[in-house]
Parts: C-alpha cells; structure tokens; sequence
C-alpha cells in the first residue's frame, strides 16, 4: 500500500484529476449531476491555464510545443459542453508526463545503478585500529580493509593473499574473478566471502567507478537529434490539427466537430516514445559493458558508413612478447635488453611494459635513468649509466646513429629498435596476437552495413598489412603519427565514421572521429575521456554491438514517432466526419499514448540481448550416423 501511495504522491495531479472524475460520479449518484459540468469544467480550465501559462514561456523561448493542441482540445470541449471529455484530455496530458516519467525510470534503471551504488565509505588501517572514513577521503598508500560484500572504495592492489571480486557493474561479465596479491582491484567491485586488505592506488575522484559515473551522468544529462527533430513535428502537426478541425466545423456547421478532432490530435507520443527509446538504448548499452556518452551517439552509430581500427591493443591484445633480441656487434644481448628496459621505464607505450617484463625475467636489473624524455609516437632519448641510449622505430633511431639498418620480421612481428651513444646497437622483435574475435567482429560490423574498413598504426607496414589482410580490412595506413590519424579520418568521405582505439596516443583521433569508441576497460585513459562512447569489457565485438544497439534504437525511436502520428492522423480524419464522439476520442488517444510508450520501451532490448546470450551459451550439434 505504501508503494500506491508514493506513486499517488509523486503523480499528484493526475491522482488530483482521477478525484475530481470520482466526485463527479458521487456527485450525480446522489442527485447533484448538474453541478457535475461546472465541476469538471472549472478543473479542466484550471488545468489549462496552468498549462498555458508553461506553454506561453515557451512561446516566448521560441519553442513551439505540442502542448498548443492540448490547451485548446481543453478549452474547446468545455465550450461545446464536453466536459466529460474534457476532463478526459487533461487526464491524457497529465498521465502522459507521469508515463514519461514512469518510462524514463523503468529505462534509466541500469545507468542509475551505477550511480546509487558509487562507493560511499571506507575502512582505513591507523595502528591497531580500523577507522571509518568517507571514500573521498582516501589517499594514494592507505591500507584499507574490504568487509565480505562490500564494495572497493577506490582503486586499489590486494594485499592480502587472495580474494573473489565481482566486477560486474564495471566490467559487465557476471562472473567473480579471481585476485591474488599484487592484482589491480577496480573500484565498485564487490568483494567475496572474506574481509581482505588492500593498498589505495588512487583517490576516489580519479578511481574507476567514478570516472563511469562521470560518464553516465553526461550520457543520461544528453539529448539527441533525432529528440529534437521530433519537437520539430509540433508546427506541422498543430497547424494540420487546426486546419483539419476548423475545415470540419465549416463544413459540419458544428463546432462540436471542431473539439472532436482536437482531443484526438494531442499527440504525447511525439513527445515521449523518442526520449524514452534513447534513453532505454543507453540503458542497454550499459548493461552490455558500453557507456554511451548521449543519444546523439547512438544516432550516429545507427548512421555510421565507416569504422577505422587502430591495431596495437585494439585489433591485437596489446601484450607483445619478445621474441628475439638481435644485438649488433660490440653488444651482448642482455646488455642491450637491460639499456632498453632500462630506458622504457620511462615510456608510456605498450612496448616498453613488453621490454621491462623481458628483462626481469632474465633477472636483468634496471638503472635509474640519468635523465629522460619520450617524444610521442617516436620513441625515448635516455642517459642511462652515463650512456646516451636511444629506443624506438626505425626512422626515429635512425636520426641518432646513420648506421642504423632494419631488420627481418615475420608477419604479426614488429621491431623495436636502439642506439647507444650514436651507434646503432641493434634491434628488439616482439610479436603481439591478434584478438581471437577480431575477425567476427568485422565480420558482424559488414552484416550490419559497414563497408569501409580501416586501419590506422604507427607499426610497420609490413605488420600493418599481414593484419588487416588477415582480417580483411579494405584499407591501412602505417607508421602514422596522432597527427596523421586525425588528417586521414578528416578525409574520409564515407560518414559517419567510428573509430576505435585504446591508447593515449588514440586520444585525438577518438576526438576528431564521428564517434570515438575507447576500449577503455583497463582504466580511464585519455582515449576514455576524449571518446564518444567507453567500452569497459576487454572484448573488441563490443564495437559491434554499440552499432547493433544504435541502429536498433534508432528504428525503434522512428517507428514510434510515425506510430503516434499515424495513428492520430488516422483518427483525426475518421472523427471530421462526425464519427467519432470528443469523449470516446480522448478515450482512443490515451490507448495510442500507452501503445506508443510500450513500443519505444523495446529498445531496452531485454530480449534481445538474453537471446542472444543463450544462442552463444548453446552448445553446438554434432550430427550423429
């Protein structure tokens, strides 16, 4: 009971309204039925001069709401004497806002998940004793305790010996993952069935969870275009409702006919089913590990003509391993691996984690560099041990020792190569795997009618062109610099265009594109923050499915648009003729304002989605003779 009061709370007017149409029954029940008009009437006028006052500030903004026709279906069935449906409409008008609000709650919920669940307290180790603190004030080095169940405040490395973590809300993957000491814990995670101890890597600002929440709140804040093109059917549509009533009064002679057609052409279809499909889109795009950064995104992806790969971490799994270490003469191999890790220590590329973890392997130990600068997309100039050693592509290195000469890599391999104090000291060859379903990931975007695949890297062209050939990528350019990537997205002309990358040096790209899509489930990188959407899971087929939802969410938005018109056109024209009565009109136009709610709700996508997890989860057939 205490849920229908809420609602009767929240959605007072149209619990005001019902208690008027209630008292008018009791009213002629008990013999008072001529008081019944005046009741109704006088409400229904109220109501519309509180509307009017709302729509005429509108007015004034230069926004022409549909709200017009409503205030005047009002205003006309109370002077021809239709009270009854004229309370009807004002009954219509007010539970179509309570339906819109009703459906932005049921759409909402996923991304408002992530909100109301934003870590809110921790428990820091001082001495013996554990104190209560709020998790923005947690610092960098704070050792805190995780109670079973609880969320992970901030980012943080486990220091106790093992735990299970539920990341679901970050990641979208249902499953508990295993920790061990020394593993990242993600903010918003939720612990297992023990208490363990970890290490604050960050505040709560600059933690995972609430860079998502940061996230969520502008995609939920946004409005998309299509939103407003649907605002933009008001003029039209209220100038052929009062052309297509006033031509059926003169025709008739009755201004009855006039209200008729008027309770039917208050069309809160227009004004909801779009803002209920966007938003129901981005709640699906959350629970599918993507977060969307606004309506306006799903739109264009719904659009989009092209789709641009970076490689290194996107296409492949951004881990190479050494493979060889080839060493010019004068240089050991170990010397040569140790100088460069040494130097990549201060590097911020994907290489130089490959390198240092090589050398600890090999129980190489690392200098501390004397000084050190990176030049992007280039490579590292250090002073290592009173040595001048420079690490990075080939053109790069060469501009530091002329006798720098490249060399032989097998296809899906890439070189790294060094000089050290003006000498060419040899090269470092890694390879990196693809993704396996990288190829079912283009495979689904071509289904989807994306025909323009590209792929934009700094590696080599040799590498570059064994991986989109594999993949069957129809264009690649290499050994490009942020600022090349940028100029060949600018000058595709095949748009809209999504391109997709993961690293810091994907940032501006990711901003220049149509739509950026950051793989951006190791953390909130520059390429999340300039990006138009964030895929939190490690998994590229979410490419795929922010395409597949944005399209889906377009057509679902469309179509509801045109059911609500065509629907009340339909019937407009059907009551000109006298056919239709006002108050089983306004009657009729409530069940098209439900039918149009319910229909933009599917893009929430529940089934679709549980569909085709269960597909993937089938196992397949084995015929059998």
């Amino acid at each position: 009971m205490s849920r229908v009061a809420r609602i009767a709370r929240r959605y007072w007017v149209v619990t005001l309204t019902l208690a008027v149409g209630l008292t008018g029954i009791v009213l002629a029940l008990t013999g008072a039925g001529q008081v019944v008009p005046w009741v109704f009437g006088g409400y229904a006028l109220g109501v519309a001069a509180w509307q009017g006052v709302g729509m005429v500030r509108d007015l004034l903004r230069g926004h022409w709401g549909l709200d017009v026709l409503a205030v005047t279906a009002i205003i006309a069935t109370v002077l021809v004497g239709e009270y009854l449906a004229a309370l009807i409409v004002v009954l219509m008008l007010t539970g179509g806002e309570a339906l819109e609000d009703y459906a932005n709650r049921r759409a909402k919920r996923e991304l408002d998940a992530l909100l109301t669940r934003a870590p809110q307290l921790a428990h820091r180790v001082e001495g013996d004793r554990i104190v209560d603190i709020r998790a923005d004030e947690v610092r960098p080095g704070d050792v805190l305790i995780v109670r079973p169940a609880e969320l992970v405040p901030v980012d943080a490395v486990l220091s106790s010996s093992e735990t299970s973590m539920d990341e679901s809300s970050i990641t979208g993957e249902s499953v508990p993952v295993e920790k061990r000491a020394g593993d990242e814990m993600l903010s918003g995670s939720v612990n297992g069935q023990v208490a363990v101890e970890i290490v604050a890597t960050a505040t709560a600002a600059d933690s995972q969870y609430q860079q998502i929440v940061a996230l969520v709140k502008g995609a939920a804040a946004s409005k998309a275009p299509v939103v407003r093109l649907a605002d933009r059917y008001a003029v039209p549509f209220t100038v052929f409702a009062l052309l297509l009533g006033g031509v059926a009064w003169w025709l008739s002679g009755d201004p009855v006919r006039f209200a008729e057609v008027l309770v039917l052409a208050t069309p809160c279809p227009l004004l909801i089913a779009a803002p209920v499909a966007f938003i129901g889109g981005m709640s699906r795009a959350a629970r599918n590990g993507i977060i969307v950064k606004g309506g306006g995104v799903l739109e264009q992806l719904a659009a989009a003509r092209t789709v641009v790969f970076d490689k290194t971490g996107t296409l492949t799994h951004g881990t190479p391993e050494l493979v060889a270490v080839r060493a010019e003469p004068g240089f050991g191999a170990d010397e040569l691996l140790g100088l460069v890790a040494s130097a990549e220590q201060y590097s911020s590329h994907v290489l130089a984690t490959s390198m240092i973890d090589a050398a600890r392997e090999r129980r190489i130990p690392l200098v501390e560099a004397e000084q050190a600068r990176e030049q992007t997309a280039g490579g590292v100039v250090a002073r290592v041990g009173g040595r001048d050693v420079v690490v990075g592509k080939f053109d790069f290195v060469a501009d530091h020792a002329p006798d720098a000469h490249q060399t032989r890599i097998e296809p899906g391999e890439l070189a790294v190569y060094a000089a050290v104090d003006g000498r060419f000291a040899g090269a470092l060859v890694a390879s990196d795997r693809l993704r396996d379903n990288a190829g079912a990931t283009l495979a689904r975007l071509r289904e989807l009618g994306i025909r323009q695949t590209m792929m934009l890297t700094g590696d080599s062209r040799a590498t570059a062109a064994h991986v989109a050939a594999e993949l069957g990528i129809t264009r690649v350019h290499a050994e490009c610099l942020p600022a090349d990537k940028v100029h060949d997205v600018a000058s595709l002309t095949e748009r809209p265009v999504i391109m997709v990358g993961d690293g810091v040096n994907d940032a501006p790209v990711l901003a220049a594109a149509d739509v950026g899509i950051a793989m951006g489930a190791r953390g909130a990188t520059a390429a999340s923050e300039s990006a138009a959407a964030v895929i939190l899971v490690d998994d590229i087929s979410r490419t795929a499915k922010a395409v597949e939802i944005g399209r889906d969410t377009v057509r679902i938005a469309l179509q509801s648009i045109w059911l609500g018109i065509g629907v009340s056109v339909g019937l407009m024209i059907v009551a000109a003729f006298g056919l239709i009565p006002a108050t089983a009109g306004a009657l009729l136009q409530e069940v098209v304002d439900l039918a149009t709610i319910l229909a933009a709700l599917r893009a929430l996508g529940g089934r679709r989605d549980a569909a085709a997890a269960a597909e993937s989860r089938a196992p397949a057939t084995v015929a059998t003779h």
